[in-house]
C-alpha cells in the first residue's frame, strides 16, 4: 500500500475537486469539472506504468469508493440525484478499469501509445456510459423521480448543429476537452513516470 500511496491521494483529490467544480459551469456546455476529471486517466496510466495494473487498479477502487462518499454527501445536500451518481460511479468505475486493460494490451509499444489509447478509450466509454445514464430518455422509466426533461430539450449541436437533445451537446463537449486532454496528458506522464523510474533505479 505505501508504494500506490501517492497516487491514492492523487485519485482521490481528483474525483473530490471534479465532484465539487461540476456544480460550476463553464460556458453553455462545460462545468469547470470536466477540466479535471480527465487527470484521474492520468494518474491511473502512470500507476499502471511504474507498478502495473494490479497496483493501478487498486488505485481505481480507492477513487470509485471516493465517488460514492462524494456522491452520498451530494445527495444530502441536494445536490445531485440517484440517477446521476449511479452514471457517475458506473462511468469512472468501467472507464478505468477499460484504461488499465487497454494500456496493458500495448505496453510494449512505444512510450506515448498506451497512456494515448487507453485515455482515449477510456474517455470515451466514460463519456457515453455516464451521459446515457444520466440523461437518456429511454432511461427515465428507471428513474422515476429524476426529471431530466431539460436535458432533453432539442436544440441544434453545439448551438450550430443538427437538432439534438441538449445533453448530447454537453457530451460531445465533455468529449472534446477529455480528447484533448489525453494529448496533453502524454507531457506529464512523459516526465513524471522518468523521474519515478530514475528514482526507483537509484533506490535499488
Amino acid at each position: 500500500m505505501p508504494r500506490i500511496l501517492p497516487g491514492v491521494i492523487a485519485m482521490a483529490t481528483v474525483v473530490v475537486a471534479s465532484n465539487i467544480l461540476v456544480q460550476h459551469l463553464l460556458g453553455s456546455w462545460l462545468t469547470w469539472g470536466a477540466l479535471t476529471y480527465p487527470v484521474a486517466f492520468l494518474v491511473t496510466d502512470i500507476m499502471n506504468r511504474i507498478y502495473g495494473p494490479s497496483a493501478a487498479r487498486r488505485v481505481v477502487y480507492a477513487g470509485f469508493v471516493t465517488g460514492v462518499v462524494c456522491s452520498l454527501i451530494a445527495a444530502g445536500m441536494d445536490k445531485t440525484t440517484l440517477r446521476i451518481a449511479i452514471a457517475s460511479g458506473a462511468a469512472f468505475l468501467s472507464s478505468q478499469l477499460m484504461d488499465i486493460s487497454v494500456f496493458n494490451s500495448l505496453r510494449k509499444y512505444n512510450w506515448w501509445l498506451p497512456p494515448l489509447a487507453a485515455s482515449v478509450a477510456g474517455s470515451i466509454f466514460d463519456t457515453v456510459v455516464f451521459f446515457s445514464i444520466a440523461f437518456s430518455a429511454t432511461l427515465t422509466p428507471l428513474f422515476p423521480g429524476d426529471d431530466v426533461s431539460w436535458a432533453n430539450e432539442m436544440l441544434p449541436l453545439l448551438g450550430h448543429g443538427p437538432v439534438q437533445p441538449l445533453w448530447v451537446s454537453l457530451a460531445v463537449a465533455d468529449w472534446t476537452v477529455k480528447m484533448a486532454q489525453a494529448l496533453v496528458a502524454l507531457i506529464p506522464f512523459r516526465i513524471i513516470v522518468g523521474n519515478l523510474i530514475q528514482r526507483r533505479a537509484q533506490i535499488h
